[in-house]
Order: structure tokens, then sequence, then C-alpha cells
């Protein structure tokens, strides 16, 4: 354990002692939130990027232990331990390497080597490599030739014969070839020479058609540069057939240093040992290393693009909320007709309808007529457009009808990505049990506008649609990622015990599917949740499960103010103590004025000297003043609010040298996708971002962000459009 705590520490520049700390609340069974949050004192101010990174990490190197230990057993159980084979596993530092050193002792299928072992050309074998010998080759092997000596069962059977010496000699060297491509020690170098000066190269599969994959019909790039985006984009076109890749490797550099360390001079073995050689190479080595090679580009990229979508889907969930606003939500469509939701600022829906402003009906008049009677009768106050199919064209006609009502109108784009599978879902009927599917569509669309966080939760991760080559990535990694995403967004803000939903009640620390439902059944029979501790009445909910969820709940019209806050129950005590010492009670914080005297009189308390007083940690104390100042504030108020349209941009509109703002809809790693009113977003280039050099958009952008940008290239055959943010 100590060796983990201590690799870790390296990698993450963090001090061993953090490290130990936190696995031992992992292994207590915290939450990563509830670390992050609650236990400040204990990693040493972690943050719950860095406490994810470790977690990753620490259960990596676990199953790393777990397997150095099988493979050792296993050798050992052959009898061919050694005192190397201990130190080569101590020593190896991923999976990868375990298995390569474990390679030669794996049971293996029916192999030209396992044949020629079964003949018993082993000491044959010995003799070629030690290459010692002066008589003939073809002579000693005369020796291993058993066609004369096996009785008629043994003669039908090939894989037992021996016929001749040539026969022998090549059983011989195909145990050789095999011994040269399981040898950890070769494998490691020839990995290490082709990243350090391999390519990727890819030709068209099918030249004459036209795709999206046409800038590798003929293309190349050297392994050790290819970015991620890259390895996918080639991934998926070779999945696709459109395109073939091979990696190109310095061959004669490593059939050099094979041959170095075999070949012991001019002697009668030399000429058939580079022969040999060559063979393992292209026979055995070649096609394994690719694999391997491929496997590991592949693993890094889908990493990469994994956290680009978490980085991304963190910045959407934490979206600035739109609230006290009655919203229509707009789900555009053509033949189907668009689909219309009126919902009230506490999410009601009020009314709903179908109108068929577009192709192929054209009824703009009929659904003017009745969207702006349903405006005046709701009071709507913004329509949120989904920015699917017919967006731009239901944008044109709201932004036309608009002007017609004597109510302040404003219109939003939003993201409908995963609307529809929402709609469809269990979770949709269960709450929208009377409406039909296509019209919940339109109520999670001016939801999302209300409270993205608590809309978007409905959703599964990947249907939410701001990444790179998301369906491309493993699943699996994927699933864990973007789920961890959603728990830290959620716990960040808080949620609304008497309020929120179980998809959202879900996300919470220590809260669970069952819990988070028998809260919701709880609520319903006994009315709105009163303090925190009521929580330890609903079924299944333990003491454990308590101090994991209470700090992350909150409760607005409750017992206690406190319980607007994130103080942890468990901090009740020191904080009242800390309100009494400054002059103040817990009551002032409803009071407006005494919560303002009351935010001044904290900024001058001395930090150090009160933790001690009160006999709390500092970084405890600090997080509860900062909540003392802001009792019940939301921190995606910080965040960038949407931008309110009134008009439409048509791309033949658009000027180069134009300056507009925008909205960050995408953050990938060759730029980023802004959308400033015309039909398809504009790119960013990163090269287009700064005037400094900069790694990854990310640190210039994030999703959310409102962007001035300068239009730079208009391609109206391809609907493209590029963008510069150097304005």
């Amino acid at each position: 354990m100590e060796k983990i705590i201590k690799i870790i520490a390296e990698e993450l520049n963090i001090k061993q002692e953090q490290v130990e700390n936190t696995i031992k609340l992992i292994d207590e069974g915290n939450t990563i939130p509830f670390i992050a949050r609650y236990r400040k004192e204990v990693t040493g101010g972690l943050s719950d990027e860095i406490l994810r990174n470790l977690d990753e990490r620490l259960n990596y190197l676990r199953n790393l232990e777990q397997r150095k230990e099988e493979v050792v057993k296993s050798i050992d159980e052959q009898g061919k331990l050694t005192e190397e084979i201990l130190k080569q596993v101590a020593i190896a530092k991923t999976l990868a390497e375990v298995e390569d050193i474990y390679r030669p002792y794996k049971q293996k299928k029916k192999t030209r080597a396992t044949v020629a072992k079964a003949k018993g050309l082993e000491p044959l074998a010995k003799i070629i490599i030690e290459q010692k010998e002066v008589k003939s080759i073809e002579e000693i092997a005369k020796e291993y030739v058993n066609i004369d000596k096996l009785n008629k069962e043994d003669m039908q059977n090939k894989d037992k014969v021996v016929a001749s010496s040539e026969e022998a000699i090549q059983g011989a060297l195909d145990i050789i070839a095999e011994n040269i491509s399981d040898d950890p020690k070769y494998r490691k170098q020839i990995k290490k020479l082709c990243y350090r000066e391999g390519m990727v190269v890819t030709r068209a599969a099918k030249p004459e058609e036209k795709s999206n994959y046409e800038m590798y019909y003929e293309y190349q790039e050297a392994i050790k540069y290819i970015p991620s985006h890259r390895i996918l984009a080639i991934n998926r076109g070779e999945k696709e057939e459109f395109i073939k890749v091979k990696l190109e490797k310095p061959e004669d550099k490593i059939l050099n240093y094979i041959e170095k360390d075999i070949i012991k001079g001019d002697t009668q073995f030399k000429n058939m040992l580079q022969e040999t050689i060559s063979d393992s190479f292209k026979r055995l080595i070649e096609p394994s290393i690719d694999r391997e090679i491929r496997s590991d580009l592949t693993e890094k990229a889908e990493e990469k693009a994994i956290k680009v979508f978490g980085q991304n889907s963190k910045q959407l969930l934490l979206g600035a909320p739109i609230k006290g606003k009655t919203v229509m939500g707009f789900d555009p469509a053509y033949r189907t007709g668009c689909k219309i939701a009126i919902i009230d600022e506490t999410g009601k829906v009020l009314d709903y309808t179908t109108v068929y402003p577009t192709e192929p009906q054209n009824d703009v008049d009929g659904a003017k007529k009745e969207l702006l009677k349903l405006i005046e009768k709701d009071k709507v106050d913004m329509i949120a457009i989904g920015n699917g199919t017919a967006s731009r064209e239901s944008e044109m006609f709201v932004s036309d009808m608009i002007k017609e009502t004597t109510r302040k109108v404003t219109y939003v784009i939003v993201s409908e990505a995963g609307a529809s599978v929402y709609s469809a879902s269990k979770l949709a009927t269960e709450e929208y049990p009377d409406i039909n599917v296509s019209i919940r569509g339109a109520i999670s669309i001016a939801r999302r506008l209300q409270d993205p966080l608590a809309e978007l939760v409905k959703i599964d991760p990947k249907a939410i649609g701001v990444g790179q080559y998301q369906h491309d990535v493993n699943q699996k990694r994927l699933g864990e990622s973007l789920t961890g995403v959603v728990e830290d967004s959620v716990n960040k803000v808080g949620v609304d015990v008497n309020t929120a939903t179980p998809s959202l009640l879900a996300y919470v620390s220590g809260i669970n599917k069952t819990i988070a439902k028998n809260i919701v059944k709880y609520r319903d029979e006994n009315g709105k949740l009163k303090n925190r501790k009521e929580l330890l009445k609903v079924p299944k909910l333990g003491k454990v499960a308590f101090e994991q969820c209470a700090g992350f709940l909150r409760i607005l019209d409750g017992d206690n103010p406190l319980e607007i806050t994130a103080v942890h129950p468990e901090s009740y005590e020191a904080t009242e103590k800390l309100l009494n010492t400054v002059g103040f009670n817990k009551e002032d914080l409803k009071d407006k004025d005494r919560l303002e005297e009351l935010r001044n009189t904290l900024k001058n308390v001395d930090i150090g000297k009160m933790s001690k007083e009160l006999e709390i940690g500092e970084m405890t104390l600090a997080d509860i003043i900062s909540e003392l100042s802001k009792p019940g504030r939301d921190p995606r108020e910080d965040m960038p609010k949407p931008i309110l349209r009134s008009d439409v941009l048509k791309l033949e509109d658009l000027k180069e040298g134009m300056i507009l703002t925008g909205t960050v809809r995408n953050v990938i790693d060759f730029g980023a996708f802004v959308d400033i009113g015309v039909k398809h977003d504009g790119l960013v280039h990163i090269s287009e971002m700064s005037d400094k050099f900069i790694k990854n958009p990310s640190e210039i952008v994030s999703v959310g962000d409102i962007v001035k940008v300068k239009v730079i290239k208009i391609d109206k055959e391809r609907q493209k459009v590029g963008l510069s943010m150097k304005v």
C-alpha cells in the first residue's frame, strides 16, 4: 500500500499524507463530493477533480497489484519463477507490462512453436541460439529425425513426426521465433522505437466515394504527435470502411536491435538467425504490437474525449437558471408540426398545443393567431426554441410573431439534445402520464431553460451531446465519468429536498434511487420536511447516508435558518457559537439589514484565532463564513446568462469583419463552436482564440460562455462560418 500511496502522491503532485488520509476516507465508504466539501482538513483541501483522479488511480493500481500477484503465482506453479522475473514484475508500472512478462508462461493455443516443442526440438533450438557448435547443424539435426523410430499409430500424427533434418531445423527456428516474440525486453524496446519514429498512415478504401474522411484518403502523421481527435476520426473512418489504416515502423532499426542482441559473430547460424528474427518480427511481433499501439492510442484518445465531454457537460449542467419567468417551450418540426408547452415559474404545465408554421403545411397565420392568444393568456415572458430540425425556420417565425404582441417577449435557442430520449422514457411517463410523448419534449426544452441542472439530470448524460466522438469511446468509462460530473454538479449547487424530483435526489451524495423515491414518498405522505434531522425518518436512510447527504440538501422554510446553507449539521454547534461570538444569532440570517451587518462583521474575523477558539478546522471555518455571508445563494448565479434574442440572423446577413456576440455551444480539441444566431454554429479554431499560444481551447472558453467574435470566413456552399476571438 505504501508503494501505491507514493506513486499517487508523485503523479498528482500532492503529499503522501493527503493520499493516505483520502484512501482511508474512500475505504470507509465516503463519497467524493462529501470528502471534497466536508473533509477538507483531512485531505488538505483537495478538489473534487483531484479526488476523482486519485480514486481512479487507486483502483487501477490496486488492480495492477492484484494482477502481479496472480502472474507470480501462476509462474511459480509452473516451477519457472526466478529472482529476475520477480524483479521485472515488481518494477512493472502498467498492466500491459505485466502481461508482456507473463506472455512466455501463458497456456498457448497450438502454434508452430508448440508443435515443434512436442516433437522434442527444444534442445536443438538451444544449440542454435547458443551458436557454439562447430559441427554442421545439418549433422546435429539428423539426430532429431524420428521417422524410423515411431510406431504405426504415431506415424499417422503429423504433429509427432520429424521427417528430415531440414524439418528439425525449421521446427527449432520456430521455437526461437516465438521465444523472441515473447521476450518482454524486445517488445518494450520495439514499442519505444515505434512511438518515437513510427507513423500512422491512412489510405482510401473507396477512393471514388465522397465522405467526411476525405482528408484521410492519403494521409500520414507521426505516432508521437497525432492528436486524440484525429485518432478517433481515423478509427471511425476505418470502422465505416472508408479508409485503411496501417502503422509504419522503423523496421531496419528494430531488426538491427534484436540481431545485435542475439547474433554472436559470423557463424554458420548467422543467416538462419537473421531470417528467424525477421520472421519473428513480421509474423508474430508486428501484428500484436500494431494491436497494442492502436489500442493504447485509442485508450488515450478516449480518455481525452471523455475528459472534454465531462468538462463541457459540467458547464452545461451548471448553466445559469432563469428564475421567475413563464416560459413557452417550442419543439420545432416540419411535417408533424411544432410542439408547444407553456410552464409557469414553478415548472407547472399551463397549456400545450401543436402548430404548423413550417413546411409542408405553412400555416403561419393560424399558428401565429393561436400562440399570440396563449402568450397573452398565460403571460409568457420567454420562448425557448429547441435547436434541432426546423429550428431556424421556427426562429424566424417566432421572431416575426413576437413583434405583434403587447408583452415584452424574448426568445432563446436551447439545446434539445436528449429531449426526445427523455420524452419517451419511463420517468417522463411517470411525470406526465396524461400528456402525449411528443409534447413532453417541449416541456423538457422549457424547463431546461428555467433550471438546466434539474432537467438535464433526467437524461442519460451521454445524450446531452456536448462532446467529441462520445459514441465511439468506451461507454462504461464514459458513463462512470459523466455520473461523477453530474454528482459533483448537483452537490455543488445543493438540492431543495422539498421540491426535488427522485432523479435529482439520486445524484446527491449518499442517496441511491431507492432512498430518493422514499424521500419523495415520505414528503407526499407527511408534507414538507421541516428540518434535516427529519431525513432520518425516511425508510432506508440511515446514519451513514444522513452524514453523506445532509449538507447538500436544503430546506428553505424550515425550523433552522442554517438549513438553507451548505453548513453541515455536524458543524451547527460551532456555527452558532461563531454567530454568538460576533454578536449575532442564526435568526439574523432571515433579516436583510442584520445579514448585511453580519456580512461586514465576518470579513474581519481572524480565521486562525477563531478556529482555535471554536475547535474547528480553518478550512471548515472559512466555508462556514462564506455560507453565512450568502445564505441560500445559488453558485450558478455567477455563470453567464443565455443571450436573449428578439430578431434572427441569416447566413446571407453575415459579412466578413462583422463583430457579433455568441454563446459557446461545444468545446473540442481543435476549437469551439459558437452560436451567433445563424443556422449553423460558427467554428473558432484554436489558432483564432488568442494571440498567445494555447495548448487546449478549454484554457480560454467553456460551454455556456458569452464571447465576442469576428466573422473571418463564410462558406455559403457548405454552410460553414469561420470565427475569430481576436477582436
